[in-house]
């Protein structure tokens, strides 16, 4: 089916200095990984973020199962996830050993709380992963109040919350971890893929690049000749008595040089996106069958523009909207525990009412920064439209 407004896979167009960036880095570069522009793009995120220690990575699941490897998970473990959230917020942590334990989220802001959190506590608990969903910054510091308070790993998925603060501070940089995103659909996209792990801990930073990069490493002290023993070192990386084996999630050059110059405009995207998610939200203020998440500050980036619909109109909602419109609106996150993955590795049972809900009865409208200012308006007139039409 053909769309006006489709549901993109990308999220924006580049600009001539961006498209420049990317002609020259790949004129220019010595080597396309491991070089110059990452050392220069790790260096900008961390001024931008106010992080000490920030990894260029493949992209954002790499990057939360990297964390996961660093907390070292012991059989038994468990570790507390939102069940409303994309599916590489849990597996790397399973891969790594630790048992999910699904958490609930807040009717309204549709992420975990301190509350929802403390309600699956038990004397396994080990981390907490707190998705910063759609866009939004979760509450991080009654969060983190509970984690020093259960001595509690606290990972950030902050795959969509690129450019969020909470009372001036990033969100992904108050917990121990915090992974970024540069996916086709995000905010920003460094041709597609692309992530950013920050770290706290010191000694768990100063390994990063070995488990990142195949566990290489240099030789240390001098060499009479460069060539021998070899070129470059493979070492065992370990962590606190630990031993982490390596893995092959590096970001290319050409990426981390467009990475470092779309810096300079995520807070100009962020700020146009959510003047244009208030502007969308307002016009619709009198169908209270739609119920948006409505925040002004740049505590939300609206990664997302989503809605819950009333009781048992979102289906053909969205039917109308794509066959009458040609606007592509869809559902999103099935609660983890729901799908047949979970389920099958005995993850299926989950006691999460407002996620359920939500889920059940929300829509997702295309919101790409690229639409323009017609197609936001053939939008807001098409959802009046269907809401009229079906006695709203």
């Amino acid at each position: 089916m053909q769309f006006k407004i489709p549901f993109s896979g990308r999220a924006h167009a580049y600009t001539p200095d961006e498209l420049a960036t990317i002609i020259e880095a790949a004129s220019n570069a010595v080597t396309l990984t491991q070089g110059r522009y990452r050392d220069i793009f790790e260096t900008a995120f961390k001024a931008y973020a106010g992080a000490e220690h920030a990894f260029a990575i493949c992209n954002a699941a790499s990057a939360l199962e990297l964390s996961a490897q660093l907390c070292c998970f012991k059989p038994g473990d468990e570790v507390i996830i939102p069940s409303h959230t994309f599916t590489a917020s849990a597996y790397p942590f399973i891969k790594k050993g630790a048992t999910p334990v699904w958490a609930d989220i807040d009717p309204v802001k549709r992420v975990v709380t301190a509350e929802s959190i403390r309600a699956c506590l038990t004397e396994r608990s080990r981390a907490i992963v707190v998705v910063h969903l759609y866009g939004y910054g979760a509450d991080m510091h009654e969060i983190m109040q509970l984690a020093r308070e259960k001595n509690l790993i606290v990972i950030e998925d902050a795959a969509q919350s690129l450019g969020v603060f909470i009372d001036g501070k990033m969100a992904g940089t108050f917990g121990d971890f915090g992974a970024f995103s540069f996916h086709s659909h995000k905010n920003i996209t460094t041709l597609g893929e692309g992530g950013m792990l920050v770290v706290k801990d010191p000694q768990a930073a100063a390994i990063v690049p070995m488990i990142r990069h195949n566990a290489h490493c240099a030789f240390t002290g001098q060499r009479e000749d460069y060539w021998q023993p070899a070129m470059g070192n493979v070492d065992l990386p370990m962590l606190n008595g630990n031993i982490l084996m390596p893995n092959n999630y590096c970001l290319g050059e050409v990426e981390c040089a467009l990475g470092t110059k779309l810096l300079e405009r995520i807070d100009q995207i962020n700020t146009e996106k959510r003047m244009r998610a208030l502007q969308f939200i307002d016009s619709l203020a009198d169908c209270p069958q739609l119920q948006f998440h409505r925040e002004e500050t740049d505590r939300h980036n609206y990664h997302l523009l989503v809605a819950k619909v009333a009781k048992n109109l979102r289906n053909e909602f969205i039917r109308r909207m794509s066959r009458d419109h040609g606007i592509q609106c869809v559902v999103q996150y099935y609660p983890l525990n729901r799908y047949p993955f979970y389920q099958k590795l005995g993850y299926g049972e989950a006691h999460c009412p407002n996620a359920d809900e939500f889920f059940d009865n929300m829509v997702s409208f295309p919101f790409q920064h690229s639409l323009s200012n017609e197609e936001m308006a053939l939008m807001e007139t098409a959802a009046h439209q269907v809401l009229r039409e079906l006695g709203c």
